[in-house]
């Protein structure tokens, strides 16, 4: 057993009620033989510093954050790790002994290994299709281009917004070709497709074209019901589409990795959350 104590983690957001992240910890908790509390919590809109500033000083060890709190968590910390400072978003915290809270964004590792080492996908001199210019596609940016990847489509309804994102100092400086464009612009096929936006949490007609995905691997962010885009991907001529679930299970790990010292083995977890009977059943959502 690697610790003797209780220690007491949460997730926050709004809503709330959806998350898986007290099932996986709890998961990792038993595999290695560590005694945790991990809970979830709904906190009022404005109200995320008060709540982790109580959280801290009644004992509590570490938080995620999820929608709408990524922002609200960045500017509480103290200090951030570099994909975090890229993101400008943090969701992972780490309070210290000294009570100092410690920002972390561990989303973009979470993608990276999931793609890599659950799907086998070689990024090394890639097209990267990102669709998206928020909060998850700026989580994404850094760990993509520092995936050895030739070149990054960045796409999003208002093209000057990923334009201005692109321009940061340290997405300009990665030195990858990027590129900015409006939705169904592409000068060239990519390699791969990355969902990053929130086409799943409606229920209008996916606002792409075909050949955008056709011929592609395709990963979408999002998991369950809400991959619309990954079963429409699926039917629009991807050579394979996946949704985000094991990108959940990797992010998970490593926000475990940075409050415990140890990382968790990941697909047994993966496995149970996709509740599937055959190997292949990781292809397509569930």
């Amino acid at each position: 057993m690697h610790t003797a104590e209780i220690n007491r983690y949460l997730v926050v957001g709004n809503p709330i009620n959806h998350s898986r992240s007290p099932q996986i910890h709890h998961a990792f908790a038993k595999q290695l033989g560590d005694k945790i509390v991990y809970d979830k919590a709904e906190v009022e809109i404005g109200g995320f510093a008060q709540f982790a500033e109580q959280f801290k000083a009644g004992g509590g060890k570490g938080m995620n954050v999820t929608v709408p709190f990524k922002i609200d968590a960045y500017n509480y910390v103290d200090t951030v790790d570099e994909h975090a400072r890229a993101a400008a978003a943090v969701n992972t915290i780490k309070f210290s002994v000294e009570k100092q809270s410690h920002g972390f964004n561990t989303d973009g590792i979470g993608l990276l290994r999931d793609l890599s080492g659950r799907h086998g996908v070689d990024l090394q001199g890639k097209h990267v299709l990102l669709i998206g210019a928020g909060g998850a596609a700026q989580g994404a940016l850094l760990p993509l281009l520092q995936a050895g990847i030739r070149r990054l489509t960045l796409m999003n309804r208002t093209v000057e917004k990923a334009h201005l994102l692109l321009q940061q100092p340290v997405f300009r400086n990665a030195g990858v070709d990027t590129t900015a464009q409006a939705l169904n612009v592409l000068d060239e096929p990519a390699d791969v497709v990355v969902n990053a936006t929130s086409f799943g949490l409606s229920d209008e007609a996916i606002p792409l074209q075909q050949d955008l995905v056709s011929g592609a691997f395709c990963y979408d962010m999002s998991y369950g019901p809400a991959a619309r885009f990954c079963r429409w991907a699926d039917s629009a001529g991807a050579t394979i589409s996946v949704d985000g679930l094991g990108m959940l299970v990797e992010q998970a790990a490593q926000s475990y990795f940075i409050w415990h010292g140890h990382m968790p083995h990941t697909q047994p977890v993966y496995e149970q959350l996709r509740g599937a009977d055959t190997k292949d059943a990781h292809r397509l959502p569930v």
